[in-house]
């Protein structure tokens, strides 16, 4: 069974009957990267001299995979990538995380991973944009930036001795969260780009693709980095942004695009995100409906063809 955040539950085996419905109707067939379960043998095609890559194991001269996933091949490199795994860090990701913690100088992060991140008190911008060192009467008011509880958007800095990660909020665009919708999806869904803060103005959002998966949708605000706090400006009043209705319609269906668009494994960019809305908006597709199979058709066989085009 595949619960999402709505509450919707979908059971497995109606996603892959309808994923391989529409993959028969479009394509002819089932797609070509062959997917292998833990203990399944790979096939080689008789290739001599091929390396063994990650999620692989030789039994009995037999390549074996020893996790779920796709198989990957790059030249004689036979790798099997894990459909959904916890998120490794690389330095300069963007993320979204939760503040956990207040311990010390630092505020320790969820970021989805295998360990809690650590931000330090030297890594923030200080209230007005004051550049200075940091004090005792700072460390006291460390709540009056971030609170546990508080949603952040940050940027990976660099790594300690112990594989733990670093994160600094040194930047106008990076801050506290508010006035949005948190969505959670795999981590291997979003790839890596040169932007990470989206504002898709035709659908009225502005959208921040973590790469940790969590992805943060907010009314779009003209002018201004997507979902961002200002970390310049006074110390937070937690005073919730005025949001109107078409304005949260609109966080709504795009949140409600990126759940349907992660229970059927497809990549979350931009061009997908818009896609998904702009399917269920010309169908008169309700919110609540776009989380149901019908539309999941839809939306299986508008990325077929969107493959195809390739």
């Amino acid at each position: 069974m595949l619960s999402l955040a709505s509450g919707s539950v979908f059971d497995s085996a109606d996603l892959v009957a309808v994923a391989a419905s529409s993959f028969d109707q479009t394509s002819g067939g089932a797609p070509e990267t062959p997917v292998v379960c833990v203990g399944d043998t790979i096939a080689t095609d008789g290739q001599e001299g091929f390396l063994r890559g990650h999620g692989t194991q030789i039994v009995d001269g037999e390549l074996v995979a020893t996790v779920s996933g796709a198989v990957e091949r790059i030249n004689k490199l036979v790798s099997v990538r894990t459909l959904k795994s916890r998120y490794t860090a690389e330095l300069g990701d963007v993320l979204v995380g939760r503040v956990r913690e207040i311990s010390g100088k630092r505020w320790k992060v969820d970021i989805n991973g295998r360990q809690e991140a650590v931000l330090q008190l030297s890594a923030v911008n200080l209230p007005g944009g004051i550049q200075r060192r940091r004090t005792a009467e700072d460390e006291l008011n460390m709540r009056s930036v971030f609170q546990e509880g508080d949603l952040i958007s940050t940027e990976v800095q660099s790594f300690f001795a112990d594989g733990s990660v670093a994160l600094h909020t040194r930047s106008t665009k990076y801050g506290k969260l508010k006035g949005g919708q948190l969505v959670t999806v795999a981590c291997s869904l979003i790839r890596r780009q040169k932007q990470h803060f989206i504002p898709l103005e035709s659908l009225g959002v502005d959208v921040i693709l973590g790469c940790n998966g969590l992805v943060w949708v907010t009314p779009h605000v003209a002018g201004a980095p997507a979902a961002a706090a200002d970390q310049t400006s006074e110390p937070d009043t937690d005073v919730e942004p005025s949001v109107s209705a078409k304005q949260r319609a609109a966080v709504c269906r795009t949140a409600n695009a990126l759940r349907a668009l992660g229970a059927l494994g497809i990549s979350i960019t931009p061009a997908t995100i818009e896609d998904t809305c702009k399917a269920s908006i010309d169908a008169g597709v309700q919110l609540h409906a776009m989380l149901e199979g019908p539309f999941l058709e839809v939306i299986i066989s508008q990325e077929t063809q969107r493959r195809q085009r390739q």
